[in-house]
């Protein structure tokens, strides 16, 4: 897996929503630094676990978006005695 890399403006953005977080729920400042290091550790130990169920995900989508088409050949299918 490729290291999840986020761009400057959304790694901004990030940073600002984890200040917030912990300002409003945990009644706790946390400096820029602070929270930059904190999204880097989370992204490195669980950034692979989202990244696997969204491989998950996509695979279980195409698997059933195949067995549709695979249907759809059968109910093309004309009858004949030559079976």
């Amino acid at each position: 897996m490729a290291t999840i890399k986020f761009s400057r403006d959304q790694k901004t953005r990030i940073v600002s929503d984890i200040q917030r977080y912990f300002d409003k729920e945990l009644d706790q400042e946390i400096g820029d630094f602070d929270a930059e290091f904190l999204l880097d550790f989370f992204s490195e130990k669980v950034g692979g676990v989202y990244y696997n169920q969204g491989l998950n995900d996509a695979r279980r989508l195409l698997d059933d978006k195949l067995d549709t088409i695979t249907e759809s050949f059968y109910e093309l299918e004309k009858v004949t005695d030559f079976d």
